[in-house]
């Protein structure tokens, strides 16, 4: 029972902070099993398993994925998961707000100049490689608001590999823009680019 009393004001703690950084995002994933102790060993266990219940009804099916509200945070962000590159786009700068923006201006400048690329293709993937049904069996997202902010923390796994991103977003004019793109497995940000 103290158990689960500290879980619950653990969780509600860290969506009070904003459901910021690795907390959030290891979230995702799951929580390592509860006998493992912080240095994360697991302890040696010689027990037999616990015999599984017979099963009284059939197995329940997967759970429906969530519902995707239209003008939510998330709505805003689903979509570079369905076309490769959309980010690089110049007709989706409208759902891009500074200092994201003048990063992806400065990259299309950059490439309209014939200097070269500045941006991977592959960002919202964290320049993993495109696996779509890879990507659509794990997908994962969870959403926060605070006021006009939001968080948007997505999660999937490629070749075995988990990857983990935040996109940050701001309430303009009644829509969600995304502010920004950090990459919490490859510890970068969209607005950390020199596009010059």
């Amino acid at each position: 029972m103290a158990r689960r009393l500290v879980l619950t004001l653990s969780t509600i703690s860290m969506l009070a902070v904003g459901l910021s950084g690795s907390a959030l995002a290891q979230g995702l994933f799951g929580a390592p099993p509860s006998n493992v102790p912080a240095g994360g060993n697991a302890p040696a266990d010689t027990s037999p398993p616990p015999a599984a219940p017979a099963p009284q009804s059939p197995a329940p099916e997967a759970a429906a994925p969530a519902l995707i509200l239209p003008g939510s945070p998330t709505a805003v962000v689903k979509p570079f998961y369905e076309h490769l590159g959309l980010e690089l786009d110049p007709a989706q700068r409208k759902n891009f707000i500074d200092p994201a923006k003048t990063v992806l201006d400065k990259s299309d400048a950059l490439r309209a100049s014939g200097q070269g690329e500045c941006l991977d293709p592959n960002m919202a993937l964290d320049n993993a490689d495109y696996d779509k049904l890879a990507i659509d069996r794990s997908f994962k997202t969870i959403e926060a608001v605070n006021g006009d902010e939001a968080k948007v923390v997505v999660a999937f796994v490629v070749e075995g590999n988990a990857h983990r991103l935040e996109w940050k977003l701001k309430k303009v004019g009644g829509d969600w823009k995304i502010s920004d793109l950090l990459s919490v497995t490859g510890e970068w940000a969209l607005s950390q680019y020199q596009c010059e």
